[in-house]
């Protein structure tokens, strides 16, 4: 596989302000904001009132660090072009982000710090947790959301992965797609993208070969549940579990054999 420059590289190439790069005023106002949460970071929690007993002086600690992404999200951006997304992506008025964006040609863009909070998740739930953008990495694959994803693109997706896997100990099972997260709102990664893929590199799971029949009194609900997916619309969640799992029959009915690979997979999270 061929080897890609390091995710921290690639930010402080975006960031190098060159006079050629026509994102230098946007790296500008990144660099500001960033200077801004830098401040907020270095004072010293203020003495503040919170019981009737009020501390005399302020006391920070010196042990601490930055809160580390647990999770990956992967995207397609629903856009016609890896350039228009980069622009959405650096208007104030959209009010969306990515931590990175990968082109059709392989090329990857390192948007933000992986550290900090992107707004690539939206409202969204997995397992219990409520607030998936405080805790994961969001990448974007240029992709219309109609058609199948490049090899270039796919391979430096999993150069990319295996970086974060190894940067931030994420689980296995902590790869998904931003349906797997919002099944009544979303709907990507869409039905060509190569999970099963991503599986046999270690980004995920994908289910045996099925020889195992489901035991009577299965309940699918409830291993959609233990999966990750919110099941307080039962019929989206099935949708989205097919679409990663199954992604060539995405009606919001369980099969027999869909059930089959259900049991599967409840053995593996």
């Amino acid at each position: 596989m061929k080897k890609y420059i390091l995710p921290a590289l690639l930010f402080s190439s975006l960031l190098s302000g060159c006079s050629s790069n026509p994102y230098a005023p946007t790296n500008r106002v990144y660099r500001k904001q960033a200077k801004t949460l830098a401040k907020s970071l270095m004072a010293v929690p203020p003495v503040q009132v919170y019981s009737e007993k009020i501390a005399k002086y302020q006391v920070g600690t010196t042990n601490f660090g930055l809160r580390k992404p647990n999770y990956v999200i992967i995207h397609h951006t629903a856009q016609k072009s890896c350039d228009e997304t980069l622009k959405a992506f650096t208007l104030p008025k959209s009010q969306v982000s990515a931590h990175y964006v990968i082109c059709k040609d392989g090329t990857v863009h390192h948007m933000l710090n992986d550290y900090l909070r992107a707004w690539h998740g939206g409202a969204s739930k997995w397992g219990n947790d409520t607030d998936i953008n405080s805790s994961s990495i969001g990448i974007e694959l240029d992709n219309d959301g109609f058609e199948p994803f490049s090899d270039p693109q796919i391979n430096s997706l999993l150069s990319l992965l295996q970086v974060l896997k190894k940067n931030y100990n994420i689980p296995v099972s902590h790869f998904i797609g931003h349906a797997d997260i919002a099944p009544v709102r979303k709907n990507d990664p869409n039905p060509y993208f190569t999970w099963k893929k991503l599986a046999e590199s270690g980004f995920g799971y994908w289910p045996d070969i099925l020889l195992d029949t489901v035991p009577a009194g299965f309940n699918s609900i409830n291993a959609l549940r233990l999966i990750g997916y919110d099941t307080k619309d039962s019929l989206a969640a099935i949708k989205a579990f097919k679409l990663h799992f199954v992604q060539n029959d995405l009606l919001p009915v369980l099969t027999d054999s869909n059930k089959a690979v259900l049991n599967n997979l409840i053995k593996k999270y």
